[in-house]
């Protein structure tokens, strides 16, 4: 079971294809949503059913310098 919207369902969701406008349209809309390394937006199935989001657009770090 997945836990993410994948590229589609996020593309259907917002109706635009290029990233910074899915981010931009997600804002607009009040959906929580993570960004992922290639600055894509990721959103959790939970976000949109109406469930808890705890990490809200927190920005990716690696772990390998800690």
């Amino acid at each position: 079971m997945d836990i993410f919207l994948d590229y589609k369902a996020v593309a259907r969701l917002t109706k635009k294809k290029r990233k910074s406008c899915q981010i931009a349209a997600l804002r607009s809309m009040g959906i929580p949503f993570f960004i992922n390394p290639s600055g894509e937006p990721i959103v959790a199935i939970k976000a949109v059913e109406g469930g808890k989001v705890d990490q809200i657009e927190k920005p990716w770090q690696s772990n390998a310098l800690k």
